[in-house]
C-alpha cells in the first residue's frame, strides 16, 4: 500500500514538562507598555503570553540534552567535556582550533578586536545587530553586500541571503583594507534567508583570488543547509550533514551562537584554522572569558550542546522547523499580513513598511507594528528595520533598506494552537492597522540602542 501523504504538521516530540503562561488583559498590557517606554525589551517576561522576541537561546532542550548535563564535569582546565563538544564540532565544521565563548558575540568581539581597526573595512552578505557594532567598535566599516533581491521583501529569489559578487569583487579590487570576508547563513537581518552553496563558492573563489580569508557567522547553519537541500539544484536528497560539511569546507573559520540551531540556552564558539590568529584569540578569552577548555561555560553547557548538534541536522526535526515556520507565514499572508518571502528558516518577518504605509520610515513602522502586537495580544516581537540599524556611525539618522517585524520561532517550545494564536492576533492588527501611530525615541545609547532605547507614540 502506498504511503498517504497527510497535511498535518506534527511535532516530532512529546511533551515531557511544561511551565505555565500568566494570561493578562489588554488594559493590563497597555500599563506595562508605558512602564517599559514602549521598549519589548524592557518587559518582564511574565507579562508576555507568546514570546516571539528571538530564538536564540529560549528554545526547550531534549531530554538527551538534560541527561548530558548530568555528565558534566566542571574542571577549571582541560575538562572532559570540553573534549566531547570540541569532538562533536569537528564531526560538523572540521576546524583546527575550537574556542568555547559564553555566545555568540563575545567571539564577533574577540575575533573583530584582532582583525579590525580603524580604516579597515569588513563585508557581509548583511551584518547582524552585534555582528555590525562588534566591527565598529574597533573603528572599522560594516559594510553590507547582499543581492539586490534580498532588499526587496516580495522577491521570491530562493536564496535571497546570497552575497553580490560582482560588489564584493569590487570592494576587494579597488583596495579597501578588508581582513576578512564575513557570510551570515541564514541571513537573519534579511529576513531569514539561506545562501547558496554555489553563492558560497563564489565567495571563496574571490577570497582566494585576493587572499582574503572567510568566516561564516554560522549561528542557523542547519536551516541553511536544509534550504539548499530542498532548493539548490544538484542537492535534493543529500545528508544534510554532508551539506554542512561542504559548507565548512569553504571557509577559514566561524563565529557561532549556540544559542540557534545548537539547541543550546547559552553558549558559542569561535573556531578557525590559522595557528597564529588562534592564539591571539585565546589570549583575549582567557583575559575576558575563561580557560580556552570552557571559556565563559560550565561543563554541564558544553555537554547539552554537543547533544543538540547531533539533534538539529535531523531530517525529521528540520523537515518539522522549517515547514512549520512556513505555515505560520503563509497563514498571515493569507490573513492580509504582508511577510517578506520566501519564508525563512526561524522566523516570519512582518513588512511593517507595507502594512503602515502611512508612517515615515523615521517614524519607526516596525516599533509600530511590535507594540501593538503586544497590546492587543500579548506577542513580543522584534523590530528589524530603522530602530535596529536607522542609526549611522556619524551619529546621522537614516531609514533602513526595510522595516521588517520578526516572529522569531523557539524552537520545540510553541505547539500548533500557540501558532494558530498568533496568526489570528496579526490579522486583527492588520484590521487596525492604519490607525496606529509612529514612535520617536526620547532616549537612546550609543550603540545598539534597540536594547535599551526610550519611545513615545506621536500623537
Amino acid at each position: 500500500m502506498d504511503e498517504p501523504a497527510f497535511r498535518t504538521i506534527i511535532e516530532p516530540f512529546r511533551i515531557h514538562s511544561v511551565e505555565p503562561i500568566r494570561m493578562t488583559t489588554a488594559a493590563e498590557r497597555r500599563e506595562r507598555l508605558a512602564a517599559a517606554a514602549y521598549n519589548l525589551f524592557q518587559l518582564h517576561a511574565d507579562d508576555v503570553l507568546i514570546d516571539l522576541l528571538t530564538d536564540s537561546g529560549t528554545g526547550a532542550m531534549s531530554r538527551d540534552q538534560w541527561a548530558a548535563i548530568q555528565r558534566g564535569d566542571e574542571s577549571y582546565a582541560g575538562s572532559p567535556s570540553y573534549f566531547v563538544f570540541r569532538d562533536a564540532v569537528r564531526d560538523l565544521f572540521d576546524f583546527a582550533h575550537v574556542i568555547p565563548v559564553h555566545q555568540g558575540r563575545a567571539a564577533e568581539r574577540i575575533l573583530f578586536t584582532v582583525l579590525g581597526g580603524p580604516g579597515k573595512t569588513v563585508p557581509n552578505n548583511t551584518h547582524f545587530d552585534t555582528t555590525r557594532a562588534n566591527v565598529e567598535a574597533t573603528g572599522a566599516t560594516a559594510v553590507d553586500l547582499v543581492i539586490p533581491e534580498g532588499r526587496d521583501p516580495a522577491s521570491r529569489h530562493p536564496f535571497k541571503g546570497n552575497m553580490d559578487l560582482a560588489a564584493l569583487e569590487a570592494l576587494l579590487a579597488g583596495g579597501a583594507d578588508v581582513p576578512c570576508v564575513f557570510v551570515t547563513i541564514t541571513n537573519n537581518s534579511g529576513g531569514g534567508q539561506p545562501v547558496s552553496l554555489e553563492n558560497l563558492r563564489g565567495v571563496r573563489a574571490l577570497c582566494d583570488r585576493y587572499g582574503k580569508p572567510l568566516f561564516l557567522d554560522a549561528c542557523r547553519f542547519a536551516e541553511n543547509a536544509w534550504f539548499i537541500r530542498e532548493r539548490e539544484a544538484g542537492q535534493g536528497g543529500r545528508d544534510v550533514v554532508d551539506i554542512v560539511r561542504d559548507i565548512a569546507a569553504l571557509a577559514d573559520g566561524m563565529t557561532m551562537s549556540a544559542k540557534k540551531d545548537p539547541m543550546g540556552n547559552i553558549g558559542g564558539w569561535l573556531a578557525l584554522d590559522d595557528p597564529a590568529l588562534a592564539q591571539e584569540c585565546r589570549n583575549l578569552l582567557i583575559l575576558t572569558e575563561g580557560f580556552p577548555t570552557y571559556g565563559g561555560l560550565a561543563g554541564r553547557d558544553l555537554e547539552a550542546l554537543a547533544q543538540g548538534l547531533k539533534e538539529v541536522v535531523q531530517h525529521d526535526y528540520l523537515r518539522y522547523r522549517i515547514t512549520s515556520t512556513a505555515y505560520l507565514g503563509e497563514a498571515l499572508q493569507q490573513a492580509g499580513v504582508p511577510v517578506l518571502t520566501p519564508i525563512g528558516g526561524h522566523a516570519v518577518y512582518i513588512d511593517a513598511r507595507a502594512l503602515l504605509p502611512h508612517l515615515d520610515p523615521l517614524h519607526y513602522p516596525g516599533q509600530a507594528v511590535a507594540v501593538a502586537l503586544y497590546e492587543l495580544g500579548g506577542v513580543r516581537s522584534c523590530e528589524i528595520g530603522t530602530v535596529m540599524f536607522g542609526r549611522r556611525p556619524d551619529g546621522a539618522e537614516a531609514a533602513a533598506p526595510m522595516d521588517l517585524v520578526r516572529l522569531a520561532v523557539p524552537r520545540r517550545t510553541y505547539t500548533q494552537s500557540h501558532i494558530d494564536y498568533v496568526i489570528e492576533v496579526c490579522g486583527c492588527l492588520a484590521e487596525r492597522a492604519h490607525r496606529l501611530p509612529g514612535y520617536r525615541i526620547v532616549e537612546e545609547p550609543d550603540a545598539l540602542r534597540h536594547f535599551t532605547a526610550r519611545f513615545e507614540p506621536i500623537a
